[in-house]
């Protein structure tokens, strides 16, 4: 009689690490290395393509460099961009926006090169670093599938991650907070995934200091872990955390929303966007529980926000609906599309990324239930998976991988180099109102403003007169605030390509010059009438 062999699952260690054989190619961790380089060396790529052409401004490059610089001296971040520009009274620091003391990790950066690159740098190592926890989370959603399928699935979730369109359209934008929430959420998951609730606790923690209403992700994973822990049998301890992690999520966010932002100088209701629902969060409140209906007709007032929906679900084939994981996305979606900021609406801004980590998580648990040995439809779910990764790769191209081999996108168009030499004219430590597009090359050696609508008093203005430059809505408007302060105690000392140098040489007043003091009123831009009409430009 003969023996069979017989085949035992591999435990997971052996999936994640398996130990190559005879022309079975790079090991898993070789794998892991080259997909987390691969992401940190694109997203990087991208950032420094658009430092080098001008195209990361002081809004909000320039305002995270400041905040940053104050940490790294071991003091609030402080940025005169955001507090002038907004009119926020003294005493207001970033904390006063948006509740991101996670940034202060960042300070180390600055301390070894202190320069606002380091931003781009950083970012581009959070997201690289959610590569590593993406293939672990593929591995375990894949642990009972066939060894070549789970093989397949482990390296193309690192590289669908890594490459994936959020991740490069957020790093054409130079740095957000949302560098912390990719990697943080996809290690929430993880951790989840590996019944390691102290990891998942640390996680949870971060991500509430990473952007107030990431509580509202953190309470939405808390029901899911709840949903979970009833299946086979109760399990009392994933219970607990799933209602600690659902009351305490929510909790965070109103904290910080309520208190820790106010006390930071912050004004109460300044980023309240859902005017359709009512005035206020207790207006709205009583409204949709009035009429339930006023969430039917914000959600759908504008034709972008179906546009959105269809983009987020459909690249990815609908699969994250078919997991309890997208109920995590679901107070961030509802946040966009219940918006009266046509900013939300379109993927053209750094927002997808806070979406990213739960819709290919959520892909993934579908994929690896469906593509199980023995399910009968596990050859579909392949070619399914393979379908949405390639939806994924093949929109990284024109959302940043195409440009990065077009020379022309690495150099400044001739009136943003004119700025940049208009810049180099300002002597270190002078106080200066800069144009947006080149504030952020001056806020690591002199005092930067944003030059709008106000008039700041500077020793130096760097302006053009024939390009629009954000905030103002003309062009027309900066060639008369270079009349003005022409007429009132400037002189021009330089001008090439549209772009004018004028230095302060008496003191006489400007009419309509200010500063924020004590008693000044926050105030917001005024979002021009062609945002919020194409979902990819914006």
């Amino acid at each position: 009689m003969t023996l069979q062999p017989v085949d035992r699952p591999r435990p997971l260690a052996a999936r994640l690490l398996p130990v190559p054989g005879p022309g079975a190619g790079l090991s898993a961790t070789h794998r892991t290395l080259l997909s987390t380089l691969l992401c940190f060396v694109v997203c990087g790529a991208i950032g420094f393509q658009q430092w080098s052409a001008l195209q990361l401004g002081g809004f909000d490059v320039g305002i995270f460099d400041q905040g940053v610089r104050g940490y790294a001296h071991l003091g609030l971040p402080v940025s005169s961009l955001k507090s002038f520009h907004h009119e926020f009274p003294p005493g207001f620091s970033l904390l006063g926006d948006h509740f991101s003391p996670v940034l202060a990790l960042l300070a180390p950066l600055y301390w070894v090169w202190d320069d606002p690159r380091s931003l781009i740098i950083g970012q581009a190592l959070l997201f690289a670093a959610g590569v590593p926890l993406a293939r672990r989370i593929a591995a375990r959603c894949f642990a009972t599938a066939d060894r070549r399928t789970a093989r397949w699935a482990v390296d193309l979730a690192g590289v669908a991650y890594g490459l994936g369109w959020p991740l490069l359209v957020a790093s054409r934008g130079g740095f957000h907070e949302v560098a912390f929430a990719a990697p943080l959420t996809l290690l929430m998951f993880e951790r989840g995934q590996a019944r390691r609730y102290g990891g998942v606790v640390l996680a949870a923690v971060l991500l509430c200091g990473t952007k107030e209403d990431l509580g509202l992700l953190v309470g939405a994973y808390g029901l899911v872990l709840i949903l979970r822990a009833r299946r086979p049998v109760w399990d009392r301890r994933q219970l607990g955390y799933g209602l600690g992690l659902l009351i305490g999520g929510p909790l965070a966010a109103a904290v910080a929303i309520a208190w820790l932002i106010p006390a930071m100088g912050g004004q109460p209701g300044y980023y309240w966007n859902y005017t359709a629902l009512g005035t206020d969060g207790g207006d709205a409140l009583r409204n949709v529980l009035g009429n339930p209906l006023l969430l039917v007709r914000a959600a759908f007032d504008a034709p972008l926000k179906p546009l959105l929906l269809l983009w987020l679900f459909g690249t990815t084939l609908a699969l994250p609906l078919r997991s309890a994981t997208v109920l995590c996305a679901l107070p961030l979606l509802a946040e966009r599309i219940l918006s009266s900021n046509p900013n939300h609406w379109s993927i053209a801004r750094h927002y997808d990324v806070f979406l990213w980590p739960v819709l290919l998580t959520a892909t993934l648990e579908v994929l690896g239930r469906l593509c199980a040995d023995g399910r009968p439809r596990a050859a579909l779910a392949r070619r399914a998976g393979l379908a949405a990764a390639g939806v994924t790769l093949v929109a990284a191209v024109p959302f940043g991988l195409a440009g990065l081999a077009i020379p022309s996108h690495w150099a400044p168009n001739s009136s943003l180099a004119a700025l940049l030499r208009g810049a180099a004219l300002i002597p270190d430590g002078a106080s200066v109102e800069a144009d947006n597009q080149v504030a952020v090359r001056l806020t690591a050696r002199a005092d930067v403003v944003l030059v709008d609508g106000t008039p700041r008093g500077r020793e130096y203005v760097l302006i053009r007169s024939d390009k629009r430059s954000f905030p103002f809505a003309t062009d027309t408007e900066q060639a008369e605030r270079i009349s003005l302060l022409l007429a009132h105690g400037y002189t021009r000392i330089w001008s090439e390509g549209g772009a004018v140098l004028l230095k302060r040489t008496s003191d006489q007043p400007v009419p309509g010059e200010a500063v924020p003091g004590p008693g000044s009123v926050p105030v917001q831009d005024v979002v021009p009438s062609d945002v919020g009409r194409n979902l990819f430009r914006g």
